[in-house]
């Protein structure tokens, strides 16, 4: 009897050990479902990620979340931009050694440019005034910066003064008036063909001259409104050295330099006041003799007598 449960021990022993095997199923089967658990939570994660870095992207791109961008919709905006209709005008001043030659120099520049000058003034030198010279320049509006580089090198720049104007909005209110009054006058012209008594062609040619008329004065408009835009308008004015008030000195040296120059014209302002007054001091003073004389002479004959 003592010896029954050292027999039966091994093989409740190996039914215990065999019974872990059994259950390996359900374990796998756990695993698979937590493995596929934590998967589909990173995709989430991830896919949350891409929608929120797309969100961020559209927002800086001035977009709504979720909001598509046409492909073709940048390349309109620039365009846009660049269908922009501006009339730039300016003025340059230079100091030059000889603004006579200098102004030929500077109608070269711009006719190589493809532009044009529409007025000249040149005012020699003389005596009593020094050398200038002042254009009106028709620059084309795509060559305007490389051109006046080139003017600037000419000589000492004194000051250069550019002014923008956007007639975008103008340009397209003319277009669109003059379409306007092409369809009415085409559909003049139309009933001036099936007219059938006097009265009504009178009327309708009338008013066919008013509208003609009206459209030539748009398309006018329109022609020299292209005309500034194109090309933009630019005053150059050349001058002697010296004519021109140089800058206010920036230093110690320049200052002294500044005040000298200032005291050497201020003498020969001076010099020049003596001069031109010294004529009118000689008469002044022969009359002043004279009176004095008469005076004194008036005065020993009052004591003689």
């Amino acid at each position: 009897m003592s010896h029954t449960p050292e027999t039966a021990s091994p093989a409740t022993s190996s039914t215990d050990r065999a019974r872990p095997r059994r259950r390996s199923p359900r374990l796998g089967l756990a695993a698979g479902v937590i493995l596929a658990a934590v998967l589909l939570a990173g995709c989430t994660s991830s896919g949350s990620d891409s929608l929120s870095a797309q969100s961020a992207e559209s927002m800086d791109a001035g977009t709504a979340p979720g909001q598509l961008v046409a492909p073709g919709e940048a390349a309109a905006g620039d365009a846009a931009s660049a269908d922009r209709s501006v009339i730039t005008t300016g003025s340059v001043s230079v100091t030059v050694e000889d603004p006579i030659g200098s102004a030929e120099a500077a109608v070269t520049i711009v006719e190589e440019a493809g532009g044009r000058v529409d007025s000249r003034t040149e005012n020699p030198k003389t005596e009593n005034q020094a050398a200038s010279a002042n254009l009106s320049l028709r620059i084309p509006a795509g060559d305007l910066d490389r051109t006046l580089d080139e003017l600037r090198a000419l000589g000492t720049v004194n000051y250069v003064s550019l002014n923008a104007s956007d007639v975008t909005q103008q340009s397209q209110d003319l277009d669109a008036r003059i379409t306007a009054l092409s369809t009415s006058v085409d559909r003049l012209l139309a009933l001036m063909t099936q007219a059938t008594s006097t009265t009504d062609l009178v009327a309708i040619e009338g008013e066919l001259s008013t509208r003609q008329a009206e459209l030539e004065s748009m398309r006018s408009q329109r022609d020299y409104l292209s005309d500034q835009v194109e090309y933009s308008t630019v005053s150059l004015e050349l001058y002697s050295t010296g004519t021109v008030a140089p800058g206010a000195p920036d230093n110690f040296w320049t200052g002294i330099v500044a005040g000298w120059d200032t005291l050497v014209v201020a003498l020969g302002g001076l010099l020049v006041g003596i001069g031109f007054a010294l004529p009118w001091l000689a008469i002044l003073a022969v009359f002043g003799g004279i009176v004095f004389l008469i005076v004194r002479l008036f005065t020993r004959k009052g004591k003689a007598t």
